[in-house]
């Protein structure tokens, strides 16, 4: 998950507060000026062991590659809306654990407290079969419903942290300008908060992108669904599952790199 961070105390009042937000070891730091860090010595490795296997394993991994990545696009897909589904409940969930209103601070606590308790595949398995009783749900709806409402959790933690890492005089000032609550928080406060947990939610991203496999439970033919099938077929359990790994380990090591540029790119523009 997001680490978040406050930032140094030399900063101004009146400039919000940073958040230094990383995905991990596997993104060197900006400034250093090492040849080979640990994310490309990964990911060229990643690559290197791929294109043996590819090249000079030849059968069964041909086949077994061309089989699990026929599930990209599903594992996009469902990563992609349920990434959607849970800033939006993010966003209300954090606004709501600061709100003034007690009864809302409740309610929105209670979220976080309830989904962060229960485990990611327990809810999707909730969601499908459970509520498939009453609804008639698709597996792709079911599995983007129960990551968003998962992760909207996290994400509410995140807009929360962003939201309270923006000084208090900004309001202050926006109120004395004539601004209401309202007005000040959508014009002023969130624009802000937005550009500090934009990382964060790249971050977030990525580890969705690898829980999503959890959806290959209710037929969801993603990236692991299909190397499943593949097992069934063959019983190459190891050669698929190895496979299996590199791609999603090829897929989150350059989701990786790009959210480590952004993180780059919006500290050049501060």
């Amino acid at each position: 998950m997001a680490v978040l961070k406050q930032g140094s105390s030399n900063k101004s009042p009146s400039s919000p507060t940073r958040l230094d937000i990383t995905d991990g070891a596997l993104i060197p730091s900006k400034g250093k000026s090492l040849v080979l860090d640990s994310w490309k010595v990964t990911f060229i490795g990643a690559l290197i062991l791929l294109a043996v296997l590819l090249i000079f394993g030849k059968e069964p991994y041909r086949n077994i590659f061309l089989v699990a990545s026929k599930g990209i696009p599903i594992t996009f897909q469902v990563t992609v809306f349920a990434i959607l589904g849970s800033v939006v409940l993010g966003l209300f969930c954090g606004l709501g654990q600061i709100s003034h209103n007690r009864v809302i601070r409740m309610i929105s606590g209670i979220y976080v407290e309830l989904i962060r308790g229960i485990p990611l595949l327990v809810q999707l398995i909730f969601i499908y079969y459970a509520l498939g009783r009453f609804f008639r749900i698709e597996g792709s709806i079911a599995a983007i419903i129960a990551l968003s409402i998962c992760y909207g959790a996290y994400m509410g933690e995140i807009f929360r942290a962003g939201i309270q890492a923006i000084p208090k005089g900004q309001m202050e000032a926006s109120l004395a300008l004539g601004l209401s609550h309202t007005q000040a928080m959508r014009k002023v406060i969130l624009p802000q908060t937005v550009k500090i947990i934009l990382p964060a939610i790249g971050n977030e991203f990525i580890a969705m992108l690898k829980d999503s496999s959890l959806v290959s439970v209710i037929a969801l033919r993603d990236i692991l669904r299909r190397g499943r099938e593949y097992i069934s077929r063959t019983f190459l359990s190891l050669e698929t599952m190895l496979m299996v790994a590199l791609i999603y380990l090829i897929i989150t090591l350059i989701l990786s790199k790009l959210v480590g540029m952004m993180e780059d790119r919006m500290k050049n523009n501060e």
